[in-house]
């Protein structure tokens, strides 16, 4: 028995059936299509899948959220970038990559595709810890000794 919230594709044949699709399985599509865009660090997430994910369980569909207005699927995006990407460049591409997956694996046409940004990701910095010079100062080289 197909839930009410399942949305039903037009193009599928009345002679086979219908097929439905679950919003789950569209929030999933959108969210690995999004994060495959050069420059996208990850997804926003609540603190439920940020405690799953420490608990080696991988959340897909984070970062995505379905509306539908007069028909028409509306698809917000929300991800954190790396730092010195084209915010704008990154964007586009993200708007495109999901409607094109969208469209690829549901033949589903969408209205729009809004890509929220929420933060920028900075670099890491690689610190090294030298073991072998524990109380080095490298700030003070040769000051004091004479």
């Amino acid at each position: 028995m197909a839930e009410e919230n399942n949305i039903a594709l037009k193009n599928s044949s009345d002679q086979n059936g219908d097929v439905q699709i679950s919003p789950r399985v569209l929030e999933i599509i959108a969210s690995i299509a999004a994060v495959q865009v050069k420059g996208v660090n990850s997804m926003r997430g609540s603190l439920a899948t940020s405690v799953n994910e420490l608990f080696g369980r991988k959340e897909f569909g984070k970062g995505i959220k379905l509306n539908f207005d007069n028909d028409k699927l509306i698809v917000d995006v929300y991800v954190y970038l790396n730092y010195g990407v084209s915010v704008p460049k990154v964007a586009l591409n993200i708007q495109e990559q999901v409607k094109q997956q969208l469209l690829f694996m549901t033949e589903l046409n969408l209205g729009e595709v809004n890509v929220h940004v929420e933060g920028i990701v900075p670099e890491k910095t690689d610190d090294k810890f030298d073991s072998n010079n524990l109380f080095d100062d490298n700030d003070s080289n040769n000051k004091g000794e004479q």
